[in-house]
């Protein structure tokens, strides 16, 4: 049984997905001109952490879709260990021909740790950014790619990575998301390039130990005692030294938000000790205020990970060079992963860089909903 349930999986993934990769000639130009309609602004700074707020001359009506932690808390979206989920049954074609989302099988026995179990009983489709970290189950978790789970669907399996090693028990096999919680920079890029769970642990274990190592004994011996990153970002030493760069910047961000008119702002260019390391640019300035705080804090956190002495090179963080590496966008290989008549995800791998692009194909969409680029 479990042999006939693996090998259907692996047929339906062949079915779910059409996985292209594209020649140097063949890239898409359509993420090229997209890049030029966004323009970075003076930056924030605070310590040792820059923010370029990102200004866009178009902006998209997102308010269908809905957040991980809206759907969470509402109750209407549910995340639990793979086996704790009814099993599926694969779809037939609608009447228009078109196959709809077609959820992998999750078998009933055994939960998996790159695997989870979410179900959207919203009437909206769900968004899932790639960094979102949920908690409970077995261990806690680390969304491995951005992605869109249509409203009223049979349970779906969800890519994920554990970021909390040595810990396979717990009451409950549901998950909630912690409030203004993702991972930083580092951790969120093995997920998401790398695709790899033992680099994701070692990243986390750095994360870690950088964090206990600026906080006083009692709070770094507690910080040791879990294994947990969600567990030692919320320590409450940690948690002031976080908002102490955060906060600011937050304050910072806002007081500009209110001075510009016709611009909003759509997202950020991230520089940590003046070297260019991250951008997050949403499709509209709404979906961005979503997730802005616990974006803002995750940058805060990548302050505190050791990277060597302040950058002086020739990209050394300014307004031009933060606007060049976001309107660069000249790929080697390009992958697309499609989601028929759900979503398109993207990845360009550049000389130095990886971009990824998640395209919403639902009725009377079309556009980008999202996209992170990080340096190498």
């Amino acid at each position: 049984m479990e042999r006939t349930l693996r090998h259907a999986g692996i047929l339906l993934s062949i079915f779910s997905f059409v996985i292209c990769y594209w020649p140097n000639t063949q890239i898409a130009a359509q993420t090229n001109d997209l890049a030029q309609h966004y323009k970075v602004l003076p930056p924030i700074t605070q310590d040792n952490l820059t923010i370029f707020p990102v200004v866009a001359g178009v902006s998209f009506d997102t308010s269908k879709f809905l957040t991980l932690d809206e759907g969470i808390r509402s109750g209407q979206v549910i995340v639990t260990e793979a086996g704790q989920a009814p099993g599926l049954v694969r779809p037939r074609p609608a009447q228009d021909g078109v196959w709809r989302e077609r959820p992998l099988p999750i078998p009933q026995s055994g939960a998996r740790v790159n695997e989870l179990a979410i179900i959207n009983n919203a009437d909206r489709p769900l968004l899932l950014i790639a960094g979102e970290i949920v908690t409970g189950g077995k261990q806690d978790r680390v969304v491995g790619k951005d992605r869109i789970i249509p409203p009223h669907g049979d349970p779906v399996a969800l890519n994920v990575f554990c970021v909390e090693p040595h810990r396979w028990t717990g009451s409950s096999m549901q998950f909630k998301t912690p409030q203004a919680l993702m991972a930083q920079p580092s951790v969120r890029s093995k997920a998401l390039v790398h695709q790899n769970q033992e680099e994701v642990w070692n990243e986390v274990a750095k994360s870690r130990a950088a964090l206990a190592a600026k906080v006083a004994a009692p709070d770094a011996v507690a910080i040791d005692a879990t294994s947990s990153y969600a567990g030692a970002v919320a320590n409450g030493a940690v948690q002031r030294q976080l908002e102490s760069i955060s906060v600011p910047i937050e304050h910072s961000y806002g007081n500009l938000m209110q001075q510009l008119h016709s611009e909003k702002a759509v997202g950020a260019v991230v520089a940590v000790r003046g070297e260019l390391i991250w951008a997050d640019v949403f499709a509209s300035p709404s979906l961005l205020e979503k997730y802005w705080p616990k974006l803002v804090r995750s940058y805060a956190g990548e302050v505190f990970t050791p990277r060597g002495p302040v950058f002086v090179g020739k990209d050394y963080a300014s307004q031009q060079s933060a606007q060049k590496f976001l309107d660069h966008f000249e790929a080697n290989h390009e992958n697309v992963e499609t989601e028929p008549g759900i979503y398109r995800n993207t990845q360009l791998l550049g000389e130095d860089f990886d971009a990824f692009f998640l395209t919403s194909l639902l009725p009377n969409t079309g556009f980008n909903l999202h996209f992170a680029k990080m340096k190498h």
